[in-house]
């Protein structure tokens, strides 16, 4: 493991006995720091996790050098590594990439051999050891999984073909590093035949606990989650604790953390309440994350920071010009059309921060010393500064290059017909009015998604033929997952003004909406912000009461008819229902 969190517990335990917290100022901090460069990194489109780094660079020896690494912090980092990892395993949905695996696994495979045989030239070529050089090329065959996902999402890419591509070459890249990490927490990578009985040894380990997650995902985790769905905090942490089962469960096989945690994520992947615990969870990560990438820059300092930085500014040109055309080569290898295989190189062009776990666990281990992380960092630094502007204009950067990808072109080319919302209904909630209109909706737009956090209904939605996602719409990611912004028609049964808001905020010109508003006043605001229709249900209910007042008063012989209609259409609604 990256650091060793039996040994740090026990400690830190006994200084919050004693009522001592000599590092509780540095951990204030590194929080505070972390806050303000992650601002400043937002406003000029570069990645928080950049910003984590600097802070550890700032407040280390690489500056001003009044923050030490204590155990809270390495305690911090551990948790942090493993919360991430736990979020990547979430993000796994085997669903999502079921139709194009072939390719996926094929261009993973390559991707991986090609790119670390470059990286080992290129380190090899500038100099370094051949121990240095292993290291090195191991640590940068890696994509940006928390940046190139969370771009994509921002600019609803993930869906596409070159998003779903992507997301799968990384996830099989993200079970190599777990493998990697393992490997890499062996005493000694002297011995070729001790290092194939560790890795057979983890892959068998690795195969058993896989097949617990695949077996609690199908039994044991649906009715688990559905039991706790309604109380948000059981919710919170029976996920949690999903983890430390993993977690602790490796920990006893003598596997690292990390391989915990991901397999816990991963079995959650598969299960129809992960968006929601994904929401909830990512706060706790992104918190224990800060820490973890602070830690980095706290390890490094002025002179291993820049020992190499000639050779780290030509690594990075020459790993990002050559990622990217590998990917590319592999992806047209694949007969998928120009437009797919530059987009999707284009995205995954860096090197990842996950460049920087390996190093640290590397250094930590005693393979290679502080100045070789100095070299990771900066070209994980460079190389992600520069692939957030790449992904964020990546469909302009193709027009302008469309012309010269002309002979890439080829009639045995054609992308694979993805099954993507589009021009679909999204409906939010569910009730008595949204069960009338479905088969209203699937009728006209085929593709209907129902997003409703009421783990009542879950029973009712997962036998009925349309999408269902369990959670509450005002999380983006949930939206993300209705395909709101591509969406024709939205109907929404909720009467939470904030929410209907946001939905009028996201969808596109030509989306109709219908909402529903408690009051007058709301809908009055509906309207004005672009709702086609607002369902004013209190305002109707009066008026159709009002109106039998009046019937029962004047014309009984009349309510009784229509007292007489209702009753009918109620048994009638209440027959099929049960039927």
């Amino acid at each position: 493991m990256l650091f060793d969190v039996g040994r740090k517990v026990p400690s830190m335990l006994g200084l919050l006995q004693t009522g001592s917290l000599p590092f509780a100022s540095d951990f204030a901090v590194i929080i505070i720091t972390a806050v303000l460069l992650s601002y400043i990194a937002r406003l000029t489109g570069q990645p928080t996790i950049v910003a984590y780094i600097f802070t550890g660079l700032v407040l280390g020896p690489v500056f001003l050098d009044v923050v030490s690494q204590s155990e809270l912090v390495v305690l911090m980092s551990e948790l942090g590594l493993g919360f991430l990892l736990f979020l990547i395993g979430m993000k796994m949905r085997i669903d999502d990439i079921r139709e194009i695996l072939r390719p996926i696994v094929n261009i993973a495979i390559w991707q991986t051999v090609l790119q670390t045989a470059l990286a080992f030239v290129v380190a090899f070529a500038l100099g370094f050891t051949l121990l240095e050089t292993t290291i090195i090329a191991l640590a940068t065959v890696f994509g940006a999984t928390p940046i190139i996902v969370k771009l994509l999402s921002d600019k609803d890419e993930l869906a596409t073909l070159p998003g779903k591509i992507d997301v799968g070459v990384l996830i099989i890249q993200d079970i190599y590093l777990v493998i990697l990490l393992a490997v890499l927490s062996a005493d000694s990578l002297s011995n070729p035949q001790e290092i194939a009985v560790s890795v057979g040894t983890i892959l068998l380990l690795m195969s058993g606990i896989g097949i617990v997650s695949y077996l609690s995902a199908r039994y044991l985790l649906p009715s688990l989650f559905k039991a706790v769905a309604d109380d948000r905090r059981a919710f919170f942490i029976v996920g949690i604790a999903w983890a430390f089962v993993f977690i602790l469960g490796t920990e006893q096989l003598d596997l690292s953390l990390e391989v915990g945690a991901f397999l816990a994520g991963l079995s959650l992947a598969q299960v129809p309440y992960t968006s929601e615990l994904t929401e909830r969870i990512r706060p706790i990560t992104d918190f224990f994350m800060v820490v973890f990438f602070t830690s980095i820059g706290l390890q490094l300092a002025a002179d291993n920071l820049l020992a190499y930085w000639v050779e780290a500014l030509i690594a990075s040109a020459a790993l990002m010009i050559g990622n990217f055309l590998i990917i590319f080569y592999l992806i047209d290898r694949e007969r998928f059309t120009p437009e797919t295989s530059f987009i999707g190189s284009l995205n995954m062009a860096q090197v990842s921060e996950f460049s920087l776990v390996v190093g640290a666990l590397a250094v930590t281990q005693g393979f290679i010393d502080a100045s070789i992380l100095g070299y990771l960092s900066l070209m994980a630094i460079v190389t992600m500064s520069l692939s957030t502007y790449l992904i964020n204009y990546n469909y302009e950067i193709y027009e302008r290059v469309k012309p010269y990808l002309a002979r890439f072109e080829s009639e045995e080319k054609r992308d694979v017909d993805l099954h993507v919302y589009q021009d679909h209904a999204v409906v939010v909630g569910y009730d008595e009015i949204i069960r009338a209109a479905l088969p209203t909706l699937q009728e006209h737009f085929g593709d209907v998604v129902v997003v409703d956090r009421n783990p009542a209904h879950a029973e009712i939605h997962q036998s009925a033929d349309y999408e269902y996602i369990y959670g509450d719409f005002k999380h983006g990611e949930i939206r993300s997952g209705a395909g709101l912004k591509r969406a024709a028609f939205v109907l929404s049964s909720t009467v939470e003004s904030d929410i209907n808001q946001i939905v009028l905020e996201e969808v596109g010109d030509q989306t109709v909406v219908f909402a529903e508003a408690e009051s007058v006043t709301d809908a009055a605001n509906l309207y004005d912000r672009g709702a086609h229709y607002v369902i004013l249900s209190t305002a109707l209910t009066s008026e159709k009461l009002a109106d039998h007042l009046h019937r029962y008063f004047n014309d009984p012989a009349e309510f009784w008819s229509v007292v007489d209609s209702d009753i009918g259409h109620l048994r009638w609604i209440r027959g099929e229902f049960d039927g």
